[in-house]
């Protein structure tokens, strides 16, 4: 896996502790790109701090299966995997905020929070190794299914694609592009991001979008009626 300038290949080239970005319905995956606009103080001080270091921090969802008391607040319970990322490009606004571009190196699970006199919050975690690994199942998923679900929710909410560039995509481009933009909530982000390999996420992806499209179409005739 290369990242930017860095080859990630082993346990040793992940850090067991990194800071950690809570961002509710935000799903980074490896490979993927997420742009980010950092506007807290405290975020801008992670920032800070990792830019001139291994600029890793890591993307992950507070819990969402709480109740609203346990969710807000500063310090909210986290799901239990996030995803790694390194900041490839970074942007000053000039009013004090940063525009950062990530870029997904692996998931991980969340050991434990690790002690920290920054504002910030800080993990202690154990890297998902085999996305490092060249080996990603592409050849596994069924792109067919995978397009066909695709073009049925683009016509059902009259939006166009680039078919061109769909058809020069990879599988696992397609597969994690589309799990990344998908309009889903926070369960299904966390469901895509858990899913064990390419082929799974593939398949996951499809069956969120057939009961969507399967609820959309139920919401309607309901209104004809």
């Amino acid at each position: 896996m290369q990242v930017g300038n860095v080859h990630y290949r082993t346990e040793n080239d992940i850090p067991s502790s990194v800071p950690l970005f809570p961002l509710s319905g935000a799903l980074l995956l490896p490979c993927g790109q997420m742009p980010l606009n950092i506007f807290e103080p405290r975020y801008l001080a992670m920032i800070d701090d990792v830019i001139g270091a291994d600029r890793i921090i890591a993307i992950i969802q507070p819990q969402f299966d709480l109740g609203e008391e346990t969710r807000s607040g500063d310090c909210p319970t986290l799901c239990s995997v996030g995803t790694l990322g390194r900041i490839t490009s970074l942007s000053e606004t000039g009013d004090g905020r940063y525009i950062i571009s990530l870029v997904g190196i692996c998931r991980f699970r969340l050991l434990d929070e690790a002690p920290s006199r920054k504002a910030y919050r800080q993990g202690r975690i154990a890297p998902f190794l085999n996305d490092l690994s060249s080996d990603n199942g592409d050849d596994k998923v069924d792109r067919n299914a995978l397009l066909e679900s695709f073009r049925a929710y683009l016509e059902a909410n009259q939006l166009e694609a680039d078919w061109e560039s769909v058809g020069q995509a990879s599988n696992a481009t397609l597969v994690n592009t589309m799990s990344m933009m998908a309009p889903y909530g926070p369960a299904e982000k966390q469901a895509l991001l858990e899913a064990p390999d390419l082929r799974t996420r593939a398949e996951t992806l499809v069956a969120i979008t057939e009961i969507a499209l399967a609820r959309d179409s139920d919401d309607y005739d309901t209104v004809l009626q």
